[in-house]
């Protein structure tokens, strides 16, 4: 009851109509670029021989493991002070397998190649998500480059403010080595930041070999708070993590099938033919042999009916899991597109402070630290909207990775 009950609620979550449909994002990595790249990943590879494996597997069990055996045997008969008669005993002979032995059977060879197609998309899932996250790394590295850059001709520009105010006679020449110490500062900003865009291409192309180094400007993120359920319930019924522990089930429920069926001993049945006393005696007949069950069987039923239990019951405990996870990552996605929102209306009204506090202090009307403060902060304020674009970007193309959204990772 429990194990019907199970398969209910989850032909439940895999039949509902989802409104959601494959995805090709505006300036995300486009399919055509990134399937290649994720089929020829190591771990995707083995998992897909790996269901080459578990096809081969289903097919030797759909065929019966008994093979024809003959026999045969010679001996010589001799009697007290007669004659010698050479004789011979030839048979042929098979096991045959029951029919509910057979259908078990073959659910485990189904169950078999469901798990590793499983595997192979769980492999595939896993690969999507570390190129979905190296290549926003990278985008982002390279976009806090351009920031960088920026920041560093914006305080070439207020060295500038500085030594014209020198030459007006406005300004002190401690002014001017403190403008010179925040230029040199930057400088080394700027330098770390190309070190930092420069290790996430290495590490994002030296795990996705041949990947072009195509430069593009950082995606939007989407609000996903009015699709939050139905994404919840895609992901659920694209989980392959799921996909697997059903399975999983459905092979322990074929192995309790078998063991079940096992009770009853198959039957060996065969022919034969002999010839005795020097071939003046032929004897042909047919054979039926059939062991006579033992306890151990009955614990062997048991054993696998417990461990269709257990199977029940992990599979239950990952689908709790995985909603408990799925719920997180929506809300962390949604708070991470609300916070990206303050972040850039701060960084728009920073940088205007900066741009007001500088024409300030060109014409007289603001102090070197003032302007260098609102630099910092205009600074500080633009590197926290990019990283928070980028905690919302992996929030949401996550949410896509996991529902099998984008980059044809749908599969049955």
């Amino acid at each position: 009851m429990m194990i019907r009950f199970l398969f209910i609620s989850l032909l439940s979550v895999s039949g509902i109509a989802l409104a959601l449909e494959p995805l090709n994002p505006a300036g995300f990595l486009p399919t055509e670029i990134a399937r290649p790249l994720l089929e020829q990943d190591p771990g995707v590879a083995a998992a897909r021989g790996g269901l080459d494996v578990a096809l081969n597997e289903a097919g030797i069990l759909d065929k019966s493991p008994y093979e024809w055996t003959t026999r045969a045997t010679g001996q010589q008969r001799r009697l007290e002070s007669g004659p010698r008669y050479n004789e011979w005993h030839v048979s042929i002979e098979q096991t045959l397998r029951l029919p509910g032995k057979a259908a078990a059977d073959r659910n485990l060879g189904t169950a078999t190649v469901e798990e590793s197609q499983a595997r192979y998309g769980e492999a595939l899932h896993e690969a999507a998500r570390d190129l979905m996250t190296m290549w926003l790394d990278w985008l982002a590295a390279e976009r806090a480059r351009e920031l960088a850059e920026k920041n560093l001709l914006s305080m070439q520009a207020s060295l500038g403010a500085v030594e014209k105010r020198i030459r007006a006679g406005d300004a002190s020449k401690l002014d001017l080595s403190i403008a010179r110490a925040e230029l040199s500062e930057q400088k080394r900003l700027n330098n770390d930041v190309k070190t930092q865009a420069t290790t996430t291409w290495l590490r994002l192309s030296t795990r996705f070999p041949g990947i072009k180094r195509q430069l593009l400007p950082l995606p939007t993120p989407l609000p996903i708070a009015d699709n939050a359920a139905s994404m919840r319930e895609r992901i659920l019924a694209e989980s392959d993590v799921l996909k697997g522990a059903q399975a999983q089930m459905r092979m322990a429920q074929a192995h309790a099938e078998r063991a079940r069926a096992e009770k009853t001993p198959d039957p060996t049945l065969g022919v034969f033919t002999a010839s005795e006393v020097g071939g003046r005696e032929r004897i042909s007949g047919i054979m039926i042999s059939i062991p006579i069950p033992g306890g151990a069987r009955n614990l062997r039923s048991a054993k696998a009916a417990a461990a269709l239990g257990v199977s029940y019951q992990e599979i239950e405990m990952k689908k709790r899991l995985l909603e408990t996870e799925v719920a997180s990552a929506i809300a962390t996605a949604d708070g991470a597109y609300e916070s990206l929102q303050i972040a850039n209306e701060g960084a728009s009204a920073m940088q205007e402070n900066a741009a007001l506090m500088h024409r300030a202090y060109t014409l007289g009307e603001a102090e070197l630290q003032a302007m260098l403060l609102s630099n910092r902060q205009a600074t500080a304020a633009s590197n926290n909207a990019l990283q928070a674009q980028l905690t919302a970007l992996k929030g949401y193309f996550g949410l896509l990775v996991d529902a099998h959204l984008i980059w044809d990772l749908a599969h049955d």
